[in-house]
C-alpha cells in the first residue's frame, strides 16, 4: 500500500469514527493550530526564509497574523455557523420544520501553493476543520523546508489521523488524485487546475479552484498619480510579484504614462532603497526555472525601470515595462514576478474592451475619484473581486468571499465561506403524522378541483413575517379591549 493510500485510508478511518463532528472537538483542533503558529512561529520564519528569502516581519505580516485572526474568528462564530438555519415556508409547509443543517462532507483533499505556503495552505485547513471534515493536506514541493515543517509541526499539534499530511511532487499529487475524496481544494495554476478537475469529475468530486490569471489596473488620468501608484507598487512588488493576486499589468492613457512610471520608481526607491538585492524586505524567485520563465517574458519589450537580475541568487528588480503592445510575450501568460507592463489605451471604454477580451481575473483593480468610473468598471466587467483605489486588501475581509471566475478558478473561501464551502448544506422538513386532509390535493385519482387546491397552495408565496404582524396585532387588540373594559367597569 502507497503512502498516499494509507494517508486517505486514515484519514477516512478517522472521520468515520465521529470525533470530528463535535464542535468541542473542532474548537480543540483550532485552538491546537492556533498554538502552532505561536509557538513556532521562529521556525516557521525560518524554513520560509530559506525558501522564498523573505524578512521576518513579512513573513509574520504576510502568512502567520492572517491565520490567527481566521482561527481567532471560526471559534468565534463556529456555534452559531453550525446551528440549524431556519429558511421561509409556503403555505403547506406551515405547521412544519423546516431549516438547513450544515453537516461535515466527510475527507477534504487540500492542495497547497509554495508563494504563501502556510497562508494558502492552512486557511483551507481551517474551513475543513471547522467543518467537521478529515482533511489529507499536501504542502508543495517546490517550498522544501517549508513543506518538510508542515509535516513535522501539524502531526504534532493536530490530530495525526485526521489531518495527515503527504509531501512529494507530482508523483506523489497524482498518486492522491486517483483516490476518492469529497472535496477537493487546490491553489495554483490553470493549467493544473484543469487537470485537478479532470481527476476529480472520475469520483464526482466537487471542487474548489483558487486559480490566477492576468489582473489588470486601470489608472484614471484624473486620480492622485503618487498615491495610486504607490498602492500599486506596494501590491505588484510584495513578495517579489510572487501573489496570485498581485497587479499583473497597468492600463492607461498615454498621456499619463510618463507620470505614472515615475511615481513608480519612487514608490520603489522609498520601499526598497535604490539597492532592491540588499534590501531585506525584497525576496526573490522561488527558482531558476521560474527566474528563467519571467526573464523570457521581457523579449520584445522596452524597459523602463529596473532589469537587473542574477540567476545564481535568483533576484529579478522591481521592473517596469513601458509602451508595451497587446500581443508582447509578457502579455500572454501570468506573470508572477515583478515585471510591470505598461498598455496604454483610450479611456475607461477601450480598457473595458482590453479587459473583456481575455481571460477573466482573479482580481480588477481600478484606481480613479469617479465614481462613475468604479461603478462602469463593476458593471461592464467580470473578475474574482474588484477593488478600487487599492490592491491586494479585499483578501483580507474575511466577510467577503475570495475566490476566481472563469479561467481565474472556482469556488470561494475565507471565514464563514470557508465553513459553508466545504460544509454540505442539507436541507430538511420535519413533519407530523396529522393534518392528512391537507394531502388529498396530491393524491390520485387527480381532479381539476385537486389541481386548482394544489395550484393556490404551491404558488402562493405568503409574507408571513407580515402575517406573523397581523396576528400579533390582533392579539394585542383583544387584550386591549379586555383591559378597557374591566378598566371602565
Amino acid at each position: 500500500m502507497s503512502r498516499e493510500q494509507q494517508a486517505v485510508d486514515l484519514a477516512r478511518k478517522a472521520f468515520e469514527t465521529g470525533r470530528s463532528k463535535s464542535l468541542e472537538y473542532r474548537i480543540r483542533q483550532l485552538k491546537n493550530l492556533q498554538s502552532l503558529l505561536t509557538e513556532r512561529q521562529k521556525d516557521i520564519s525560518e524554513a520560509v526564509q530559506k525558501d522564498l528569502k523573505k524578512s521576518d516581519i513579512g513573513i509574520r505580516l504576510y502568512e502567520v497574523m492572517g491565520l490567527e485572526g481566521e482561527i481567532n474568528l471560526v471559534i468565534k462564530k463556529l456555534k452559531d455557523w453550525a446551528a440549524p438555519r431556519p429558511v421561509e415556508k409556503n403555505l403547506l409547509t406551515l405547521s412544519d420544520t423546516v431549516y438547513i443543517q450544515p453537516q461535515p462532507l466527510g475527507v477534504v483533499l487540500i492542495i497547497g501553493a509554495w508563494n504563501y505556503p502556510w497562508a494558502v495552505t492552512i486557511h483551507p485547513l481551517i474551513g475543513a476543520i471547522a467543518a467537521g471534515n478529515a482533511a489529507v493536506v499536501k504542502p508543495s514541493e517546490v517550498c522544501v523546508h517549508t513543506a518538510k515543517l508542515m509535516e513535522e509541526l501539524l502531526t504534532i499539534y493536530l490530530d495525526k489521523e485526521l489531518y495527515p499530511v503527504v509531501t512529494g511532487g507530482v508523483t506523489e499529487t497524482q498518486e492522491l488524485l486517483r483516490h476518492k475524496f469529497d472535496h477537493i481544494f487546490y491553489t495554483g495554476n490553470s493549467m493544473v487546475g484543469k487537470l485537478i478537475m479532470e481527476a476529480a469529475a472520475k469520483h464526482l468530486t466537487p471542487v474548489t479552484l483558487e486559480l490566477g490569471g492576468k489582473s489588470p489596473c486601470y489608472i484614471d488620468k484624473n486620480c492622485d498619480l503618487s498615491v495610486a501608484c504607490r498602492r500599486v507598487t506596494w501590491g505588484k512588488y510584495t513578495n517579489c510579484g510572487q501573489t496570485c493576486i498581485a497587479p499583473d499589468y497597468i492600463l492607461c492613457e498615454p498621456s499619463i504614462q510618463d507620470q505614472v512610471i515615475k511615481e513608480v520608481k519612487k514608490s520603489i526607491e522609498e520601499f526598497y532603497t535604490d539597492n532592491p538585492k540588499s534590501c531585506p524586505d525584497y525576496g526573490r524567485i522561488i527558482n531558476q526555472r521560474h527566474f528563467n520563465r519571467i526573464m523570457a517574458m521581457l523579449e520584445g519589450s522596452t524597459v523602463a525601470i529596473g532589469g537587473d537580475n542574477d540567476e545564481s541568487d535568483c533576484y529579478i528588480a522591481p521592473t517596469v515595462l513601458r509602451d508595451v503592445k497587446p500581443d508582447a510575450k509578457v502579455m500572454q501568460d501570468e506573470i508572477f514576478g515583478p515585471l510591470l507592463p505598461i498598455v496604454p489605451v483610450n479611456g475607461l471604454d477601450d480598457a473595458i474592451k482590453f479587459i473583456n477580451k481575455r481571460e477573466k481575473p482573479l482580481a480588477l483593480y481600478v484606481f480613479t475619484p469617479d465614481n462613475k468610473v468604479i461603478n462602469k468598471m463593476r458593471d461592464e466587467t467580470s473578475s474574482g473581486g474588484l477593488l478600487a483605489n487599492d490592491c491586494l486588501v479585499h483578501y483580507s475581509v474575511t466577510s467577503l468571499p475570495f475566490g476566481g471566475v472563469g479561467n481565474s478558478g472556482m469556488g470561494c473561501y475565507r471565514g464563514k465561506f470557508s465553513f459553508d464551502q466545504l460544509s454540505h448544506l442539507r436541507g430538511c422538513l420535519i413533519k407530523q403524522l396529522k393534518m392528512e386532509s391537507m394531502n388529498s390535493m396530491r393524491y390520485p385519482p387527480h381532479t381539476p378541483k385537486k389541481l386548482s387546491r394544489a395550484q393556490f397552495f404551491f404558488q402562493k408565496n405568503p409574507d408571513l413575517q407580515w402575517m406573523g404582524r397581523m396576528t400579533l396585532y390582533a392579539i394585542l387588540s383583544v387584550v386591549a379591549a379586555v383591559v378597557l373594559k374591566i378598566y371602565f367597569l
